[in-house]
């Protein structure tokens, strides 16, 4: 049966339907996005009742709520019973009755609000997030990522770059956070850090310290940087030659836009290299910490270096070992000291790194916008680091390169860290905990930015200034055979504008010789009693060459007080037929001088020995066995003062105070230190004056004296009265038996010359060519007497035949007089 078109009535009611179902669609969609923006009402009301917590019970009851409690003042929470739990209608009836109640003042049903937490830790979607023990682990062996970033600390306007073989820019986890200006090629000289590839992608190594740093969070792609909203930057400097002018450039970089240097290099971990920066390096240093970031100084943070098995030591590496350095070590998952690691004491945090084949090692981005779960060594712990200082440049940006250093220091903790040679310094304060493996402990972004008050706090009690104290100690050259130790008493300058009370880095400079350098080990000990090894054996250095002016950094001395007997300790620890020559030994002191440090060991010295204070607080007596110094107790005067009485009117009720006390008075002059007050007891002199250990006084030098030091001459304004008679006597003595044997000898001379026949007279004026000063022999024979002769001459002797043979006898007799005499 054929169909045929559908009736004009049909065709109208299709249509018809058409309409009203695209009306009622487009009514749904309309009402769904209403309610998405709709209030969403909750069976809960805020109700003020001022009448107390019975009356709230008893409106509560009547209106059908049940009272779930008192919020605060006279606010109370209810629950309505028949009300719906969620609502896009609020429930009128309800809001009316409870406002028309005389004993309510105020009601307001409760609506729903979204809320999230800010927790990002917990949400991250990049999906290697969850491997990465070391940013935030249930065991807390990490660096407590977790709790910085809870504070809002990402690293936002602070901008890294990573000194290595370049940076894949375009990589999907670092190009959202990807800084041109903190870029550049030096290899090449182009603005493009861009690695070059190859089939064993040699140049991975800057792309992978780089995600460490910056990588992107939350973009689902591998995993998430210690401070993922910092600026990431690369310079391409190590797939080239490597001179000391590329070193230069790439530390000098854009160094007002630049924060952090990020460099995990340096000469060869082989045990047996001596080597760091050369002379453009160094400026470049010395520039970017006086001068970069506005004049706060640029900070550099270094791998301390993977020479661990070759029993490497990083203070034979220049770059670990300089003062502008913030040198960073490694330690494993499980808290041991890795494998791969350099003791030493320059070293001053460590963060988490690769260890054994258990342990699990870093994530990172990789080159060809992959991910590597497999980043080792060093490398891999000063980029945390690099982060972990851009979190807290993030919270203070005033913070000075030398803040950042003491910042380290103090909040840097020893737990979950496994050793057997900690010690403490002599500060004896928590966390400065010292080890040749872990220097100062574990850096964590918890413990560092607890609060925003906390580090603007460090920053406005850091000192203020660096001041350096070099004390040169020249003498000869001393031989080292199998141990050598000497002992330096140093007063940190003591008196002047550069005296230091509080040290931060200290170096020993030493020039020296030795047949095998690598068995040498060479220690510091501080007045305080803190030992650094400066140098451990390297058994694979055979160099003859020894040192030459090289400095031995440590920080393990960190804020003692330098003032006292230093003591530089060397010795063999091999072969005793072994010999070298230490020729030149500098201590260079660098450490502060601050008010708040003087301020803090008055105060305890104070409150430790003072036996009366005055009305203003201070200090105006010690109990006995203790002086009174700046209004604070010690029990030595320091160098420069010296045990004296001071008088004191003063008195405290009916309580009279004694009328002098024992205080430390500065020396008197010439005197710069002293053993006891008076010009008598000196026991050191300024310039140009010498201590007479006699007498103890001081005597000034001239002008000629101190050009000439083992010379002795007296101007003549300092002209002594003429020595005493007594003193003349050995000299009077002497001259004179001179002249008497002078005399005899010449007597017996003439004798005899009398005895054999001679006649002696004056020289002829007339003889004409006949030598003055000789002698004439009957008229005109003459002998000269020229010393002991060994040839007889005739030489200007008017001799005749006839008397040869008289002269001839007169000789003899003469040779053989000489003889017997």
């Amino acid at each position: 049966m054929a169909s045929g078109p559908p009736s004009p009535s049909v065709g109208r009611r299709l249509r018809l339907l058409e309409l009203l179902v695209g009306a009622a669609f487009v009514l749904l969609v309309s009402g769904l996005g209403s309610a998405v923006g709709q209030k969403v009402y909750t069976n809960t009301w805020a109700v003020h009742i001022p009448g107390g917590p019975e009356e709230a019970d008893r409106i509560a009851r009547k209106h059908g709520f049940i009272n779930h409690g008192h919020v605060f003042g006279d606010y109370y929470h209810f629950r309505h019973r028949r009300v719906v739990k969620r609502s896009l209608s609020d429930h009128r009836g309800t809001q009316v009755r409870l406002e028309r109640d005389p004993k309510v003042t105020w009601a307001e049903q409760q609506v729903s609000k979204k809320r999230k937490k800010r927790d990002t830790a917990t949400e991250f979607v990049d999906p290697k997030f969850r491997d990465q023990w070391y940013l935030n682990n249930n065991n807390h062996r990490d660096l407590n990522a977790k709790a910085a970033w809870q504070l809002g600390y990402t690293g936002q306007g602070v901008v890294v770059s990573i000194l290595d073989d370049g940076i894949e820019k375009n990589h999907p986890d670092l190009s959202q956070n990807y800084d041109p200006e903190a870029s550049y090629d030096v290899n090449d000289a182009d603005p493009d850090p861009t690695p070059r590839y190859t089939q064993l992608n040699d140049n991975r190594h800057g792309t992978r310290c780089a995600g460490e740093v910056a990588a992107v969070a939350n973009n689902g792609v591998c995993g998430v940087g210690v401070a993922y909203n910092a600026k990431i930057g690369g310079v391409r400097m190590l797939d080239g030659e490597v001179t000391d002018m590329v070193e230069a450039q790439s530390l000098s970089l854009n160094p007002q836009h630049i924060d952090i240097y990020s460099a995990s290099w340096g000469p060869e971990d082989d045990g047996k290299t001596v080597d760091g920066p050369a002379k453009l390096a160094k400026d470049a240093f010395l520039r970017g910490v006086t001068e970069g970031r506005g004049g706060l100084g640029s900070i550099f943070v270094w791998a301390s270096g993977n020479g661990g098995r070759e029993k490497d030591s990083c203070n034979c590496d220049g770059y670990t070992n300089s003062i502008y350095t913030l040198s960073i070590s490694s330690t494993t998952q499980n808290g041991n000291v890795p494998w791969y690691s350099e003791a030493c004491s320059s070293t001053l945090a460590t963060t988490y790194s690769s260890g054994n084949i258990n342990e699990k090692q870093i994530i990172t981005t990789d080159l060809k916008s992959k991910c590597t779960d497999s980043h080792t060594g060093t490398s891999a712990s000063a980029p945390l680091a690099a982060g972990i200082i851009a979190l807290a440049l993030e919270a203070n940006k005033h913070l000075t390169w030398r803040d950042m250093q003491h910042l380290v220091v103090q909040t840097s903790r020893p737990a979950h860290l496994l050793t057997n040679d900690w010690t403490v310094n002599g500060v004896g304060r928590r966390g400065t905990a010292t080890s040749s493996k872990f220097p100062f402990s574990l850096l964590r972004r918890g413990d560092k930015l607890n609060s925003y008050s906390q580090v603007t706090e460090l920053h406005v009690n850091a000192p203020p200034q660096l001041f350096k104290f070099i004390l040169l100690l020249p003498y000869s050259s001393r031989n080292i055979g199998s141990r050598l130790v000497i002992d330096r008493n140093v007063d940190a300058c003591f008196g002047s504008d550069s005296h230091v009370t509080s040290l931060e880095h200290v170096q020993a400079q030493l020039t020296l010789t030795y047949n095998r350098r690598g068995n040498l080990a060479i220690h510091l000990v501080s007045p305080a009693g803190t030992r650094s090894t400066l140098l451990h054996p390297r058994p694979h250095d055979y160099s003859s060459e020894g040192f030459n002016d090289w400095a031995f950094m440590t920080t393990h001395s960190w804020d003692e007080n330098p003032s006292g007997v230093w003591r530089l300790e060397i010795e063999n620890v091999a072969d005793e037929k072994d010999y070298g020559t230490l020729t030149q030994f500098t201590l260079v002191l660098y450490g502060t001088s601050s008010p708040s440090s003087k301020s803090s060991e008055q105060s305890q010295s104070s409150s430790d020995n003072c036996k009366t204070l005055d009305l203003s607080m201070d200090c105006i007596e010690c109990n006995p066995g203790h002086y009174l110094f700046q209004q604070g107790c010690v029990r030595e005067c320091p160098a420069g003062f010296a045990v004296g009485s001071q008088p004191l009117n003063y008195t405290v009720g009916n309580y009279v105070l004694p009328a002098s006390v024992l205080t430390c008075l500065p020396c008197p002059p010439p005197c710069v230190t002293c053993s006891s007050l008076g010009p008598m007891f000196c026991l050191s002199c300024p310039d140009h004056s010498s201590l007479d250990p006699a007498t103890g006084t001081c005597l000034r030098l001239n002008h000629s004296m101190r050009e000439s030091p083992g010379g002795f001459m007296v101007d003549p304004e300092d002209q002594k009265p003429p020595l005493e008679n007594g003193s003349q006597l050995p000299i009077t003595v002497a001259v004179l038996s001179c002249v008497a044997i002078i005399a005899t000898f010449a007597g017996i001379f003439l004798l005899l010359q009398l005895r054999s026949g001679a006649l002696i007279k004056l020289p002829s004026l007339e003889a004409g060519g006949g030598g003055g000063g000789g002698f004439s022999l009957r008229g005109s024979r003459v002998v000269s007497y020229r010393g002991i002769p060994t040839v007889w001459g005739d030489d200007g002797l008017d001799t005749d035949s006839e008397n040869e043979f008289d002269v001839h006898n007169e000789r003899t007799a003469f040779i053989k007089t000489q003889s017997a005499l």
